[in-house]
């Protein structure tokens, strides 16, 4: 079976950023699983893995186009010193919120004013090529 749109895939995979720098990497423990053509992984991974069958192993790059985007500056959004926690008013402090909708929202602090505090809610992996090595352990329809 070949991976196309509506399929269960199930992959090992290590993603690493330009400088060789290892992100993330499920080798050796559970595989990650998806729906192929669902949007469950960024579209230049679902774009490189069409196709391919149990077994098949591949290395590719996913422009940030294809990935997470490119940086924006829009994403980066002044808020009251008050509202961020005394032990994150510091740069790079990772910080996670919800959103009006209730979704779970991750930001940096990327500067530390009097009065205020300038968030950067850029995906992290946002502007990066990204650089995969996958191995394809199953495919298969999804179950209902």
């Amino acid at each position: 079976m070949i991976i196309e749109a509506g399929k269960q895939v199930s992959i090992e995979y290590t993603l690493k950023t330009g400088d060789d720098t290892v992100m993330a990497s499920n080798v050796g423990t559970k595989p990650y699983t998806f729906v192929q053509g669902t949007h469950q992984v960024v579209p230049g991974v679902e774009q490189a893995l069409q196709g391919m069958k149990t077994g098949d192993e591949k290395a590719f790059a996913v422009s940030p186009e294809d990935g997470f985007g490119q940086r924006s500056e829009k994403a980066f959004q002044e808020v009251d010193k008050r509202i961020v926690p005394e032990e994150s008013r510091r740069v790079d402090a990772q910080l996670q919120g919800q959103d009006e909708q209730g979704g779970i929202v991750s930001a940096r602090v990327a500067e530390v004013k009097d009065d205020t505090v300038i968030l950067d809610l850029n995906h992290p992996l946002a502007g990066e090529t990204l650089h995969f090595e996958v191995k394809v352990l199953d495919v298969r329809d999804p179950e209902r």
